[in-house]
């Protein structure tokens, strides 16, 4: 039986979605970029969440951003990666979201995020909300109504 059957659309919390934060990849504020863009060919990921030393969101990374900040006029300035500072090129401006949000909200945040980071009320991070999980559970609506009007 389909999550979505059992309650609204609008009922399903984001926490039935959630990836926990222990299992997602992050960097810290005080990683060199070398270290972030480790992770994120490792990770296979485009962007992460980065935390600060206390775990409180801060913001994202991703691959463009960190490229983009050694390539040079003729070549790749690989040195940069050593001597630069996630803190220097992250982006902060980004939404988030809580546990207690719904299914919906999650919807309207990842039209343009491929996912979208939770926090809890002091800010730490909770986790990550997927447009994949996102998409996912609505297709799985789509097969339920579809299938009980056969």
């Amino acid at each position: 039986m389909s999550l979505i059957q059992d309650k609204q659309l609008a009922e399903i919390s984001i926490n039935d979605l959630l990836i926990p934060s222990e299992k997602v990849a992050h960097v810290q504020l005080n990683n060199p970029l070398e270290h972030a863009l480790l992770v994120l060919v490792k990770s296979g990921y485009s962007a992460v969440p980065v935390l600060d030393a206390s775990y409180k969101l801060v913001g994202i990374i991703g691959k463009t951003v960190i490229l983009n900040q050694i390539l040079g006029l003729e070549n790749f300035e690989i040195e940069k990666l050593s001597s630069m500072k996630v803190k220097e090129v992250l982006n902060r401006d980004i939404p988030t979201l809580t546990r207690e949000n719904s299914l919906l909200d999650g919807l309207n945040a990842v039209i343009d995020h491929p996912f979208i980071c939770l926090v809890d009320k002091e800010g730490y991070f909770d986790g990550i909300l997927t447009r994949r999980a996102i998409l996912k559970e609505i297709k799985k609506n789509i097969y339920v109504n579809s299938y009980k009007k056969h």
